[in-house]
């Protein structure tokens, strides 16, 4: 007899989800720099420092040297793009809106004065199903997707403004695996940091800041927060922290991307299907689960959603051969419907943060 073995659909989101790890401990950095080198190409893709062209500014060197130390791992690679004058920033954010990376670095752009100019079009393509996030220097977003790096350092000697600091940033968040944080990683590599009191530092974490500490010893990160502040109902306190807003991105885009490649034009839209397509996404979540990224996760047919759908065609809808009605339908019958092209789920995950405060009292006998 035969060994049965998962669907197809099943085993490519398990697939993704052992993917969606790895990934997770090495992301990819979009770098958008100036330079006019004469002989430079257009685009590079960074691997290692060995990788950085020799006639590149030296500028621009240290820029790409720096996010390419990360944290716990190196980031996975870094996609340079590069212009020859400061008035070609919108052709440069147009090129990298056809290539897949997780964050955004512009060593010039509060220079050069486009820092709105990028916020903006990160929200744009946010709002538009990308998942990209910009990590820039002085720039209040009041976004997930925009990390705000504000504190300069000390870097082989030399002092360093907020710009090239947040290279240095991006490499940190772009290594640091999904099921840890940012915040009081060390930087090594810097020997001081702009200096600020315990009140100065809750304030700027209070303000969506990425900061530097000086814990006496070393410079390290202080927070691991987004520049997100306007909280709403469907927005709350986790899009404030990076390592969620990251774990929520690369759900939305696995289960996106899974869907397209394994199932979408693939399969006839019955009930026995759809619950296929739940199943698979309901493994996904397990071994997200298993791999301490979420604290639990679940997917179902969205009853309401269907029932919306079969209202707006009229008051019936069909269910093997039977005229059902709407207002007086089962849950089951609703679930059973044929709803077209379309299928409606729904899902809830709660997500694991990093260990980030502790309360300790210690009493004395």
């Amino acid at each position: 007899m035969a060994t049965l073995t998962a669907p197809s659909v099943s085993v490519a989101f398990i697939e993704a989800a052992a993917s969606a790890i790895q990934r997770g401990e090495r992301g990819v950095i979009a770098m958008l720099i100036v330079d006019a080198t004469e002989g430079l190409a257009t685009d590079y893709i960074i691997y290692d420092v060995t990788d950085i062209p020799e006639s590149m500014t030296d500028a621009n060197k240290t820029a790409i040297k720096l996010a390419l130390k990360g944290y716990v791992n190196a980031p996975a690679k870094i996609l340079v793009h590069v212009i020859a004058a400061s008035s070609a920033y919108a052709d440069g954010l147009a090129a990298l809106a056809t290539q897949k990376w997780n964050y955004l670095v512009c060593p010039t752009a509060e220079a050069d004065g486009v820092t709105s100019d990028i916020i903006s079009w990160i929200i744009a393509q946010r709002s538009n199903g990308m998942t990209y996030k910009a990590v820039l220097s002085n720039a209040a977003g009041d976004n997930p997707g925009i990390i705000n790096v504000t504190s300069g350092a000390t870097y082989e000697g030399n002092e360093i403004t907020a710009q090239l600091v947040a290279c240095r940033i991006a490499g940190i968040i772009a290594g640091c695996p999904l099921t840890m944080s940012i915040t009081y990683a060390p930087v090594a590599d810097f020997s001081d940091c702009d200096r600020m009191t315990q009140a100065e530092l809750d304030a700027a974490v209070g303000e969506g800041k990425v900061v530097l500490m000086w814990d006496g010893e070393k410079v390290k990160v202080c927070r691991g927060v987004t520049s997100f502040l306007t909280t709403t109902d469907t927005k709350g306190d986790s899009f404030k922290k990076i390592k969620l807003v990251d774990a929520m991105d690369m759900i939305r885009d696995d289960i996106t991307l899974t869907a397209q490649d394994s199932y979408i034009g693939k399969y006839a839209n019955s009930y026995d299907n759809k619950l296929l397509l739940v199943t698979a996404i309901n493994a996904y979540f397990r071994e997200l689960v298993a791999a301490g990224v979420l604290a639990s996760g679940s997917c179902q047919i969205d009853v309401a959603a269907q029932r919306e759908y079969f209202l707006s065609k009229g008051s019936t809808f069909v269910v093997d051969g039977e005229t059902i009605a709407v207002e007086s339908a089962t849950e089951q019958q609703l679930k059973e419907g044929n709803t077209g092209s379309h299928v409606f789920l729904t899902a809830a995950i709660s997500l694991l943060d990093a260990i980030e405060d502790i309360n300790l009292d210690i009493y004395i006998g």
